[in-house]
């Protein structure tokens, strides 16, 4: 679909009351039941779900606003639940990717070697003694 048929499309729909919306869902649903390609993508699980609500809302004649109210709660829920399923796709990618060793993750600074401590007089006390030299 272009940008200007889809963007006329929204205009649209945003003057429509929402009562009629479910009108408009249903000539969608028939045209896509008759028409649609067969191999379009499902939408995931939360979508699925938050569909299903929303079909047993209009089902059970419940008001409009009921059901605008409460998809606008589903839809904020699902957002985050997506929001967090991201996230956790980033920990468990950057985890196997630490596993791996192919991590983004700068290595740690090497340190140098402390410097030896003392100065000759220590060394030389570490060093073998001949039983007569203590005396000197």
């Amino acid at each position: 679909m272009n940008d200007i048929l889809r963007d006329r499309l929204l205009r649209k729909l945003d003057l429509m009351p929402d009562d009629k919306l479910d009108q408009v869902l249903d000539y969608i649903e028939f045209l896509d039941s008759k028409y649609a390609p067969r191999n379009s993508p499902s939408p995931n699980t939360l979508t699925r779900f938050a569909e299903g609500v929303e079909s047993t809302l209009r089902a059970g004649r419940v008001s409009a606003s009921a059901i605008s109210g409460t998809m606008s709660i589903m839809n904020r829920a699902v957002g985050a639940i997506n929001e967090v399923a991201a996230a956790g796709k980033s920990v468990a990618t950057g985890i196997m990717g630490a596993a791996g060793g192919t991590a983004d993750v700068p290595p740690a600074p090497v340190q140098p070697a402390p410097p030896p401590r003392g100065g000759p007089h220590e060394l030389g006390s570490q060093l073998p003694h001949n039983p007569g030299d203590e005396a000197k």
